[in-house]
């Protein structure tokens, strides 16, 4: 069986044409709370630096302002395409993949949270890339009583 030229270009642009996303960018495919989500492939994203009130944890009632930190995320995020960018640490105890998370027109969607209101900070070592950032952010939102620092 012999394979000539064309066939081998079909093949090609048809293997092409099933690659969804650039490597290194997936769509969201739903938002489990106001820092974790999962993307197209099944994959578990917790977000690096931050933590946001819980609306899902099995056994915590849902916390002050985590409806909203929850909405807030998935208005940011749900099904767009984001890069997601690593630290140390890729897996956490439970086998989340820990990303910081950027939107396609370059927001930085950890970030954001922190800015807005709907996340604090929350960093542990060795993922400590981006918290004195996060830190003054915090900090900005606190002082404009903005988001969960409002009340």
């Amino acid at each position: 069986m012999s394979i000539n030229k064309h066939s081998l270009l079909l093949l090609f642009i048809l293997f092409l044409s099933c690659q969804a996303y650039p490597p290194g960018i997936y769509k969201v495919a739903r938002v489990v709370d106001g820092d974790t989500i999962v993307l197209n492939n099944g994959e578990r994203i917790r977000y690096i630096g931050i933590d946001t009130p819980e609306t899902v944890h099995p056994s915590k009632p849902v916390e002050y302002f985590g409806k909203e930190a929850s909405e807030a995320n998935k208005k940011l995020v749900e099904g767009k395409r984001v890069r997601l960018e690593y630290d140390v640490q890729r897996v956490d105890q439970y086998g989340r993949t820990l990303a910081y998370v950027y939107l396609e027109n370059g927001t930085f969607v950890n970030a954001w949270l922190v800015e807005n209101g709907y996340a604090r900070v929350s960093t542990y070592p060795p993922n400590v890339k981006h918290q004195q950032r996060f830190l003054e952010l915090e900090q900005k939102a606190r002082e404009s009583k903005v988001g969960l620092w409002g009340k």
